[in-house]
């Protein structure tokens, strides 16, 4: 039984929306995101960072402090306003043929504990903390958990009847998506869709892993600072994004490694030889179809790797899938990568285009060999999820990537 919860949102005025709505923080490069703060007031930039008013990078809880008082001025000079009564705020994402539509809701951190809600990564602990910290002293989370679920024809019904209404934001960036945002606060539709997701016995993140565990744990540290705890107050729910998981678009990561761990070229590939079936390719640029088959580049050479499934032993989901296969049968047993996530040697790229900059990096002499794989599907993700385990750092890119600042959950 997974809840769903309706929620005031703190939002932009109308006439702001286009002018506050931010990209992630981490995807403005440093001149862009300048170029932003500079001569856009109203961006949602300004209260994540609160040092430019001062000429000044600041961190730690002193930042915090301040991203809160950001907030409190958007609120003052009505750049923000709060709904009146609690809602769903139905959001769809559109450019060309691709369209998602999903709803911004309040997700419990019971069913985050009690595996109604399954993860697939593993998150790290001082992140939590931090971002735990963070939510708690700014007050409001802005950024929603991205979570999928079964596709159901009674929700697409009850979404896409609501779509048909005028919307209360429509507008587009300048990447030429456009954005639109109705309000649901008709408590007859509400309880439709709260119905609906009770029935469901899953919901899976897509991406967001630290922020739900550090909304947990915000809630615990709360709940125990709470004589008069019911269990329905704001911090036993997070800020979700929900689409259905037909919507979910999901990208490989490439790996590149910057030597062969001591090993000549040749040396190398007679290595991968136990392993894998080895072609070399003469065809230009080479990308894997299929599941359990890798490209790899060296030394100026495009090569396919077909996995000797003979010698290879599936025990389970996690060993089926292709970034573990990679791991286990050469970056650790034969490049000597032991920590995917923290040693230097080894770099992703993600992106349709970056098998040509994977090459690039390798020609310049920046990488040794990289290796490109077909993306992971949304029903190895649920494989993984259900039986509890965990998949590699990087094996997954996944759209949509929302915008901040349209709906903020106050805590």
């Amino acid at each position: 039984m997974a809840v769903v919860r309706p929620f005031r949102a703190i939002r932009p005025s109308e006439d702001k929306v286009s002018f506050v709505a931010t990209r992630s923080y981490e995807e403005y490069s440093k001149k862009e995101r300048e170029s932003v703060l500079r001569y856009n007031p109203f961006s949602f930039l300004h209260i994540i960072n609160p040092g430019y008013k001062y000429h000044k990078n600041i961190s730690g809880t002193e930042r915090f402090k301040l991203v809160h008082n950001r907030y409190l001025e958007f609120l003052e000079d009505h750049v923000f306003l709060k709904d009146e009564l609690p809602s769903f705020y139905l959001y769809q994402i559109s450019k060309g043929r691709f369209r998602t539509l999903g709803f911004f809701c309040a997700c419990s951190v019971e069913d985050y504990r009690n595996d109604v809600i399954k993860k697939h990564e593993d998150t790290i602990q001082n992140r939590e903390k931090l971002f735990a910290e963070y939510l708690d002293t700014v007050g409001f989370n802005a950024e929603p958990v991205l979570m999928t679920y079964e596709n159901s024809p009674e929700i697409s019904g009850i979404l896409n009847a609501e779509a048909a209404h005028a919307p209360v934001y429509n507008f587009t960036t300048t990447d030429r998506y456009n954005h639109q945002l109705w309000k649901i606060d008709n408590s007859e539709t509400i309880e439709k869709l709260q119905k609906a997701f009770a029935s469901m016995n899953a919901l899976y993140i897509a991406d967001g892993h630290h922020r739900s565990a550090s909304s947990t744990l915000l809630a615990e540290k709360k709940q125990a600072k709470n004589h008069k705890h019911r269990g329905n107050e704001a911090y036993n729910y997070f800020m979700t994004y929900l689409i259905p998981e037909s919507d979910i678009k999901i990208y490989e990561f490439n790996r590149m490694v910057k030597d062969l761990n001591g090993f000549s070229k040749e040396e190398f590939l007679i290595q991968l030889d136990t392993m894998f079936r080895i072609e070399k390719r003469d065809d230009g640029l080479y990308k894997p179809t299929q599941k359990h088959h890798f490209s790899m580049y060296l030394a100026g050479e495009f090569y396919s790797l077909y996995l000797r499934k003979t010698v290879y032993e599936f025990t389970d989901a996690l060993s089926e899938l292709d970034t573990q296969i990679l791991y286990t049968t050469i970056l650790e047993p034969i490049l000597g990568i032991h920590d995917l996530r923290n040693d230097k040697r080894i770099s992703y790229g993600y992106g349709k285009h970056n098998l040509i900059a994977m090459k690039d990096s390798i020609d310049k002499g920046e990488f040794a060999v990289g290796f490109s794989l077909v993306p992971i599907t949304i029903n190895e993700i649920k494989a993984i999820a259900d039986a509890g385990l965990v998949m590699p750092p990087k094996s997954t890119y996944i759209e949509p990537k929302l915008r901040s600042g349209l709906a903020i959950y106050e805590l």
